[in-house]
């Protein structure tokens, strides 16, 4: 049976800075929890309720938990009876010989987990984030990207210092500039994803080499597409030429 000591640092793991303190993090629901298990992911502890206990019976550090005290300690409204805690991933060296998306102070969990996936399904392994873009290890953000954080390298780095140094050509995502579908891309690059209200900023813009649109074809009544959404388009495009 879990411990009150266990319930006390999953209920901590709620907040950025006990993630980084303890270098945590947890999951719930049966896929992600399988997804993270079968990736690198080192398990510190998994707990469940009676009737999912037996679903991993193979698996270490597994302890019962009742609804009671699951509902103490979830993130979700209706919690579904599995919820592990894993080690973060180690920093990994960055790789500039393919295509790489930068976040430039992304702030909703949702638009970062969607994102996450979209990398995971463009074959982008590389995620180069911002300082103040939101947590990856947030729960919100790991709901949203169903399992695709197994499988997706997630920096967080100065991203004025990592545009001004690499070697690459860095495309950003603008109101104003080149349509994506005449752009012709580089057989790896940069792509620079803005702010949901700001856009790119200022001091970044400078170390844009080519600004890039996705043209609006309907009355000009929307101010701006989803960011999750543009990146989709972008890394389409991208991928498709």
């Amino acid at each position: 049976m879990v411990v009150k000591s266990q319930l006390k640092l999953v209920k901590s793991l709620h907040q950025k800075k006990y993630r980084n303190q303890h270098e945590l993090f947890f999951v719930e629901g049966f896929k992600l929890v399988n997804e993270l298990l079968r990736s690198g992911f080192t398990l510190e502890f998994l707990c469940a309720t009676k009737e999912n206990i037996e679903l991993f019976s193979t698996v270490s550090s597994v302890y019962e938990i009742t609804e009671g005290d699951l509902r103490k300690i979830s993130a979700l409204k209706n919690p579904n009876g599995i919820l592990a805690v894993f080690k973060m991933a180690k920093k990994q060296i960055l790789t500039e010989n393919s295509w790489v998306l930068a976040l430039d102070a992304v702030q909703d969990p949702g638009n970062l987990g969607t994102i996450i996936r979209l990398c995971d399904w463009f074959g982008i392994q590389n995620l180069v984030c911002s300082l103040d873009t939101v947590d990856c290890y947030n729960p919100k953000v790991l709901q949203a990207t169903m399992g695709s954080i197994a499988r997706v390298a997630i920096t967080y780095v100065d991203l004025s210092v990592f545009l001004s140094k690499t070697k690459l050509p860095v495309f950003g995502a603008f109101m104003k500039g080149q349509s994506v579908y005449t752009q012709d891309f580089t057989s790896a690059g940069i792509l620079v994803m803005g702010n949901e209200a700001n856009g790119i900023s200022k001091e970044l813009e400078k170390l844009i080499t080519q600004k890039i649109t996705i043209p609006q074809f309907g009355k000009q009544t929307a101010e701006s597409l989803n960011v999750a959404m543009a990146t989709g388009i972008l890394l389409n495009e991208i991928r498709r030429g």
